[in-house]
């Protein structure tokens, strides 16, 4: 199973409309009141036997977007997350977007991988 599908799998129970990379909608669509994007970050290697990978690790930005605040909506995420077994690194809250009228805060994790 590849680290997409992986963190689809997690968050997919949330019921929020959810998107790989973008959020892209039809033309004239307008954006969800909340949604989650999630995005692989970087997976470098992280242990060797015999000249093989044996462990990769992959770090994983999950932004929630929320027309109403973000107090709810970041929990939910993290128990989903850690549930499937990830490991919580950072989050950060994101620039309001007056355009679109969202709140957004980027929540890193870390998932590891026997290869």
């Amino acid at each position: 199973m590849s680290i997409w599908s992986t963190t689809k799998t997690a968050l997919t129970g949330l019921g929020f409309p959810l998107a790989a990379s973008a959020m892209i909608l039809a033309t004239g669509a307008d954006l969800p009141d909340e949604y989650l994007v999630y995005q692989m970050i970087s997976n470098p290697p992280e242990m060797r036997a015999d000249n093989l990978e044996t462990l990769r690790s992959y770090r994983v930005q999950v932004s929630v977007y929320s027309r109403t605040g973000l107090a709810v909506i970041p929990a939910q995420v993290e128990t989903a997350m850690l549930a499937a077994g990830f490991t919580r690194l950072e989050g950060r809250e994101l620039p309001y977007n007056s355009q679109t009228r969202h709140f957004g805060c980027a929540l890193d994790y870390n998932y590891l991988e026997e290869v």
